[in-house]
């Protein structure tokens, strides 16, 4: 027995509803995108964290007195992309040291997690910092789950010139691209 007109309509409609369902999840689970823009300035920031397992002060315009500033903000310390990130930013140090600039992570975790994150993870080649909600708001970074807000930052990375004024954005939950495109945007900055 083949299906009447009317069921064909139905299947159609419970189709199209779970294709906008599906829709609707994903774009409720994925991290707000940074709306900070290129040659905005830059946010002032002056937290606590953690270098090499110590207490660490750090002050964004202190920083930029030295060079250009990477900040990478991250979810969670310990979960499996912000570890495979901080190892990938520890490996390339001597890169970003060569091209003169300083990278610093930033989350909302405390500051003891901090700590062993910056010797577990970060392998004491960089600090980690505390991302307060007034930092995670500032830098429109806001990691949210069904619209939201989580508490938690997304993963954003910012380049932030020594004029203060952002150089490069890049907002995306997969890790991969973050130091490579840091990196690069550094060593052309250097280059000029």
């Amino acid at each position: 027995m083949s299906p009447t007109q009317e069921q064909k309509e139905m299947v159609m409609i419970r189709y199209k509803m779970a294709l906008a369902g599906l829709a609707a999840a994903l774009l409720a689970s994925t991290p707000a995108a940074a709306t900070l823009p290129q040659g905005a300035r830059a946010p002032a920031i002056a937290t606590q964290g953690a270098l090499a397992g110590r207490t660490f002060a750090f002050d964004l315009q202190r920083a930029l007195r030295q060079g250009p500033v990477v900040l990478y903000f991250y979810p969670k310390a310990f979960t499996q992309g912000c570890t495979l990130e901080a190892n990938a930013f520890a490996e390339s140090m001597d890169e970003f040291r060569a091209a003169g600039a300083q990278v610093v992570g930033l989350s909302a975790d405390d500051l003891p997690t901090l700590k062993r994150f910056s010797t577990e993870e970060c392998r004491d080649a960089f600090p980690v910092a505390i991302a307060t909600p007034a930092t995670i708001r500032a830098y429109d970074v806001a990691f949210t789950r069904e619209g939201k807000d989580t508490g938690l930052a997304s993963r954003t990375s910012y380049v932030i010139g020594q004029d203060g004024r952002i150089a490069m954005v890049h907002s995306d939950l997969d890790w991969r691209e973050h130091v490579s495109r840091t990196l690069a945007t550094v060593q052309a900055m250097k280059r000029r």
